[in-house]
This record gives C-alpha cells, sequence and structure tokens, in this order.
C-alpha cells in the first residue's frame, strides 16, 4: 500500500467510467409475462429508451432509435409510459406528443403539438388512454392541467374528464372500469404539502359525481390504488408520516400500518410507486424507517409488516402482477438494477443493472460504505446526514493528517440523500476526499414534522446543518476543516450559495470554495421566470418580503471564496440567467468564478461528455484552489 497525502490518491473510478458506464433505471412495469422499464442513456445523449424483458428471458428495446420516451409535464416528468398487451402509449421528448405502438408496428402519433401527456394508463377494453395532459397552447397564460381521455382509434387532443385544479396527477380506473380517483392539488401548495384524493364515477366518456374522499388542508396523500376487490388504497401524512390507508365502507379512512416510517415520496416525479398488490390480503410495500430502506410483505388486514432479507437498501417504482413482484432496488456499494421477486420465497433475480463496473474486484474494492449520521444542529435539534470517508485499498495518507471534505447538498429542497451507490461520490472518496451527503431539515424521509422545519426558513437551517455537519465531523476528528468545499445542485446550489453569503461569518469562512450546479441565486426574480409546478413554491420556503434578503446575489459583498458554476443552456426550472448574474457579481470583485454553460442540457445534465466534462472541471478547481491547500 502507498502513502500519499489526501486528495492525491489515484483511482480506477475516473469522470468518464462515471459518466460512460451507467445508466439511470426508470419506471418499472409487469404486463403478462413481460417486464418493462426505462433506460436513460447518457452514452446516448441522455436519450429515455423503453426496454422489455419478455417471459423467456430475452431484453430488447422497444421504440425505434429516433424515439426518446420522456415527458415534460411539470418539466420534471415522469410517467412517460403506459403498456397494455401489445399497446404501448408513450410520451415523445422532442415533440411531446404521444405516440401509439402496437407490437412491433411503428409509433403513430396520437396527439398535436401543443400539449404534453405522463401518468397514464390504457383501458384496453374501451380502447381508451387516461391520463394527465399539461396544455402549452396558449402563450399569454400558465399552463392548463387536467384529466384527459384519448382515444387510441381517433387521433386528436383528447376529451377533458377532471379540471379545476392546478394540478393532478395518478388518475387510477378501478377494476369494474366503473370509478376514476385522482390526485390534485392548488397553488401555493406543492404535493407533499397538500394534496386531495378524488373519486368519480366513470361511463367511459365523462366523469360524475366527483367528490373528495381524503387530503386537505395539513394532509399529504400519495399515490391511490385500487384492490383487485375494489377497494381504494393511498398513502397518506395525516398521522405525521406517510402510512398506508384504505377507505372502508362508510368512506372513512382506515390506516393500514401505523408506524413511524414512510411509505410514500416527495412527488417531484409522475408515476411513482410504493407499494403494490399481490391479492386483495397482501401488498408488498417500500418504506423508510430509521433512515433505511426496506421492503415488505404487508398483510392489508391485520397491518402485520414481513420484511424481506434482501441486500439493498434503497427501493423504487415497486410493481406487482400475477404473483411477480418487480422494483428497482440500490445499495450502498453496488449498482442499482431492476430486480425480480418471487414474495412468496423472497427468491430476488437481478434483471439489469445500471452499470456493471462494480461488479470488477479492481472497482469494489476503492468503494466507500455510507455511514449515517445524526447530529446537533440549532434550536436543539438534530439533522441528518450520510458521511462517506476516504476509501481506496491502494493507499494510505501519511500519519495524522485529516482528510479534505466535500459537503453535497440535495435539490428540492424537499428531497433526500439517495442510499443507493453514486459512481460520483465514489470518484471523490477513492481520491481520499471524504464526503457528507446532508439531509437537512426539511428533507424528506423523516416524518411530516421534519419536513415542515423548512417551512419559510429556507436558506437558513439548510445552510444552519450544513455547518453544524462540518462541525460534527470536524470534532470528531474525521475531516480537515480547514480543507472543506460545498457543492450541490438546483435548490442544493442556492444552499451552497446561501452558506458562502452567511451573515455567520464563522459558518461562510468554514467553506473555502463552492460549487452551484444549476443553482437558484435570486429569489425574486426565480419567482417570475420559472415554470408553473414551482412557481408558488417559494411562498411557503420563504415569505415573499424576505425574497430579497435571502437572494445570494442581493450579498455577494458578503463573499470572499471562489465558485465554479455549472448551468444547462436550455433550463427552464433554472434559466441560466439565475447563474448569470452570481457569476458577474463575483468578477466584479475580483473573486474567481468558473462558469461552463452546456448546451443541449436543461435542469441536470444527462449527456454523457457533459457529465464527464463538469466532474472534472470541478475537481480541477477544488484540487487547485482548496486540496493542495498544506495541512494547518
Amino acid at each position: 500500500m502507498k502513502t500519499a497525502p489526501f486528495g492525491s490518491w489515484e483511482s480506477p473510478i475516473t469522470p468518464g467510467l462515471v459518466a460512460g458506464s451507467m445508466v439511470d433505471l426508470l419506471d418499472v412495469q409487469l404486463d403478462g409475462g413481460r417486464l418493462y422499464w426505462i433506460e436513460a442513456r447518457p452514452q446516448e445523449a441522455g436519450r429515455h429508451v423503453l426496454v422489455c424483458r419478455q417471459d423467456d428471458g430475452r431484453i430488447a428495446d422497444v421504440l425505434p432509435a429516433d424515439m426518446n420516451a420522456r415527458t415534460r409535464v411539470h418539466e420534471y416528468g415522469g410517467g412517460a409510459v403506459a403498456v397494455a398487451g401489445d399497446t404501448v402509449c408513450f410520451s415523445h421528448f422532442q415533440d411531446q406528443r404521444l405516440y401509439c405502438q402496437v407490437a412491433d408496428g411503428k409509433p403513430d402519433p396520437l396527439t398535436p403539438p401543443g400539449f404534453r401527456f405522463a401518468d397514464g394508463r390504457i383501458d384496453l377494453a374501451r380502447r381508451l388512454w387516461i391520463g394527465v395532459r399539461e396544455d402549452h397552447m396558449a402563450s399569454d397564460r400558465e399552463a392548463v392541467n387536467t384529466i384527459a381521455l384519448l382515444s387510441l382509434d381517433a387521433p386528436g387532443p383528447g376529451t377533458v374528464l377532471v379540471q379545476g385544479d392546478d394540478f393532478y396527477a395518478s388518475p387510477r380506473l378501478s377494476p369494474d372500469g366503473r370509478h376514476l380517483a385522482w390526485l390534485s392539488w392548488r397553488h401555493p401548495h406543492m404535493p407533499w404539502v397538500q394534496t386531495q384524493l378524488w373519486v368519480g364515477d366513470f361511463d367511459g366518456n365523462a366523469v360524475h359525481d366527483a367528490r373528495q374522499v381524503a387530503g386537505g388542508a395539513g394532509e399529504s396523500v400519495f399515490q391511490p390504488e385500487w384492490s383487485p376487490d375494489g377497494v381504494l388504497h393511498f398513502v397518506s401524512d395525516r398521522s405525521g408520516w406517510w402510512n398506508l390507508h384504505r377507505l372502508d365502507a362508510n368512506g372513512a379512512a382506515v390506516n393500514v400500518c401505523p408506524r413511524p416510517a414512510e411509505f410514500g415520496r416527495a412527488q417531484w416525479k409522475l408515476g411513482m410507486s410504493t407499494y403494490a398488490f399481490l391479492s386483495a390480503q397482501e401488498a408488498v410495500c417500500a418504506y423508510i424507517e430509521n433512515g433505511l430502506g426496506k421492503l415488505a410483505l404487508l398483510d392489508l388486514h391485520s397491518g402485520v409488516l414481513k420484511p424481506y432479507d434482501l441486500p439493498y437498501t434503497d427501493f423504487a417504482s415497486v410493481r406487482a402482477q400475477d404473483g411477480r413482484v418487480a422494483f428497482i432496488g440500490g445499495t450502498a456499494v453496488a449498482s442499482s438494477a431492476v430486480v425480480l421477486l418471487d414474495p412468496r420465497t423472497g427468491v430476488a433475480t437481478l434483471v439489469r443493472q445500471a452499470t456493471g463496473v462494480t461488479d470488477d474486484p479492481a472497482i469494489a474494492r476503492h468503494l466507500s460504505a455510507p455511514q449515517p449520521i445524526e447530529f446537533p444542529t440549532s434550536n436543539a435539534q438534530t439533522a441528518f446526514a450520510l458521511y462517506y470517508p476516504p476509501t481506496n485499498a491502494d493507499f494510505q495518507a501519511p500519519e495524522g493528517e485529516l482528510p479534505p471534505l466535500l459537503v453535497r447538498c440535495h435539490g428540492g429542497p424537499t428531497s433526500s440523500a439517495t442510499r443507493a451507490l453514486d459512481l460520483r461520490v465514489q470518484f471523490w472518496t477513492s481520491r481520499g476526499i471524504a464526503v457528507v451527503d446532508v439531509d437537512y431539515r426539511g428533507s424528506a424521509g423523516y416524518g411530516r414534522a421534519y419536513r415542515e422545519r423548512l417551512h419559510l426558513a429556507w436558506g437558513i437551517v439548510d445552510v444552519e446543518d450544513c455547518g453544524a455537519a462540518v462541525r460534527h465531523l470536524a470534532e470528531r476528528g474525521l475531516v480537515d476543516p480547514g480543507r472543506t468545499v460545498i457543492s450541490g445542485g438546483s435548490a442544493g446550489g442556492f444552499t451552497v450559495l446561501s452558506c458562502l453569503t452567511s451573515t455567520d461569518e464563522k459558518l461562510r469562512q468554514s467553506f473555502k470554495a463552492g460549487g452551484s450546479h444549476y443553482g437558484v441565486s435570486d429569489v425574486q426574480a426565480l419567482a417570475c421566470d420559472t415554470h408553473k409546478f414551482e412557481s408558488r413554491y417559494l411562498d411557503w420556503l420563504i415569505a415573499p418580503q424576505d425574497w430579497a434578503a435571502r437572494s445570494p446575489v442581493r450579498h455577494a459583498d458578503r463573499l470572499s471564496a471562489p465558485v465554479t458554476f455549472f448551468q444547462g443552456a436550455e433550463d427552464r426550472i433554472v434559466p441560466p440567467s439565475q447563474t448569470e448574474q452570481m457569476v458577474a457579481a463575483l468578477r466584479e470583485k475580483n473573486i474567481t468564478a468558473q462558469y461552463l454553460l452546456f448546451a443541449g442540457e436543461q435542469h441536470g445534465f444527462r449527456q454523457a461528455r457533459n457529465i464527464r466534462w463538469a466532474l472534472e472541471a470541478e475537481f480541477h478547481f477544488f484540487d487547485t484552489l482548496v486540496f493542495r491547500l498544506p495541512p494547518p
């Protein structure tokens, strides 16, 4: 084993490996004997590809190479594909029209330009697609969201079934096709703050007698589903935790499995699923308890949970059909994978990995496993994070040296740090740099009360928690506080810039450089420029009278640390003007500001060459300006 300073270790986890080896696995579906999922492939300029595993095990792409199954409803998308029998309906990214493909035929457009579609279901008996439609036909008003019905045999814009609210999600037909359930919400709320669950009678042409059955003030409802015997189930946080509920015969909500665990998620994307029915008596559920993801068999009548003994700690897109369960599973030291589970035996079969590089011992021996930590922060409260120690089987640091620290701030801000393997984290740790991924107050996964600690406090509690994480690790002798940098994307970029312009000088000085990936710098401008889905989110995060005071760009006078900026040229969520204002402010003060603008990218980078370029540039920036500083 070689001895070399932290931050200088040689690693096989290169930017090229990170960018070129992985795909994102999304939106699992089961239909008949077939298993479907979407692969977002950086090697194909971020194209979303629908993939099918036949019942004989053969795996193949479903759509032609010029089709990209990705929707822009709510800008974050999700639920771009619906499958039933030999029929596939999907949203094509380039024109956002809905297409229909039958068997091995060519895709035909069902809808005209000007509309976006997502989160649909196919009713083969009636030859219908029912889902969320977003109307962008008028340029002088914000998009209009509805639940719409489309005929598979008569192309057109569709017929509106439900309208009047600002947002819709999860339209679900009952097993007998006579009832439709859906979620809706209105400005200024986000779906993890307040939603309504509705049920209406459906005759194949229209919805009648719509009535609200759950949700409302102080309640977030997630993923309504009908059990095989026609009982409506849904996840609600009315208890303070996202627990699974059902409607009884009297219309009352019954908590199926009360416990301090999260069976729901922050619904940034459409089509999310954390549970699925095996029968009228049993379901398979994914949930987060004490910060750890689990998958369990749930008796719907007794409420008894029987967790499966699986290596995964992160679960998404849980589906079940005909005695089979499918999901996307992630672990800390192996790539995410599409997995088939026999719910009776508990035997899991790996179908597709996001990358195979972690199977290589030459890579696996350098992987750092996260350590969940809880640490004190302001107001006598605690916050959470995942700490990744520097790990490289070929190197050790000189005795007595402490590693540099990279603080990561997740986006959202109502989201969370992932417990699944992220090669971008391993890129840093394998070079001798410690990483802490902070689940600051407001993060999802710890109950409603923890999420609500961010209410009107964005730019305050998240900043305090990032500083508290650094202090906690430094006091334990795990990191060098003199070589600490901070990086984040989107809302995480706002937290980065807020840390670097904090009124708390000690906290501000604890970060020697920052990296903002498509981050917010001007809150007031964002309220005018951003898209419909988040246009009133700021009202909940920051009181309007405080927008200017919380905008990092207004406090450039407090900046002293160099910052590197990364921005997608086509970003509609956080426009390039947000980044360019901050770059100009730094350069006016003669503070080092590196700015990289990526053509063809939106909110988050999807092309392999840009992922590689951004990682290389950020490492070089931090390495040159901070990591190579001599330890104190």
